[in-house]
């Protein structure tokens, strides 16, 4: 009877790490990144320019090929062609789209709110790829080439292990 009130011990006391252990493995975090679409570029002085008919069209058709996709949140950086890139899937997923500082990427903040969940990321030529170089921690991707707004990075993190994939999109 003294070994088996032991033995019950033993495994209620490791229940709690157990359950916490099963919960990080099971816990799976996928992010999606996307350069802005097209941007009018009639006006070399505009900084924040707008998308032009191209680029409207490229952000209704991401929002078509993340239909069945669930996010649980959307992120922009604050420029009108991040925003309306944005704007049609999170219409379609009714989520707000979050701004976020392009100087300031991966941080602890932003790892922790977003643990577990699947995000849509939208940045720019250059900020796209050094956000996923940061979830990777480390340097793999260059940026993307000023005229290409077809670029779909996938960036998996489950448990330890991280994987990535970049797709092109027409």
């Amino acid at each position: 009877m003294k070994t088996l009130f032991t033995l019950f011990l033993v495994v209620l006391f490791n229940l709690p790490s157990l359950a916490q252990d099963a919960a990080t493995i099971s816990e799976t975090t996928t992010y999606y990144f996307i350069r802005h679409a097209e941007k009018d570029r009639t006006d070399k002085a505009n900084k924040n320019p707008e998308l032009n008919k191209l680029g409207e069209k490229r952000a209704k058709n991401w929002s078509n090929y993340f239909k069945k996709i669930d996010f649980d949140a959307i992120y922009s950086t604050d420029y009108n062609r991040t925003q309306q890139t944005a704007a049609p899937t999170a219409k379609k997923q009714k989520l707000d789209v979050v701004s976020y500082d392009p100087r300031t990427l991966y941080t602890n903040d932003f790892a922790k709110a977003t643990r577990g969940k699947t995000v849509l990321v939208v940045g720019h030529s250059n900020t796209t790829p050094a956000f996923v170089n940061m979830v990777l921690d480390k340097k793999k991707h260059k940026d993307i080439a000023d005229n290409d707004n077809s670029k779909l990075f996938i960036v998996t993190i489950s448990g330890d292990t991280i994987t990535d994939e970049v797709l092109t999109i027409h």
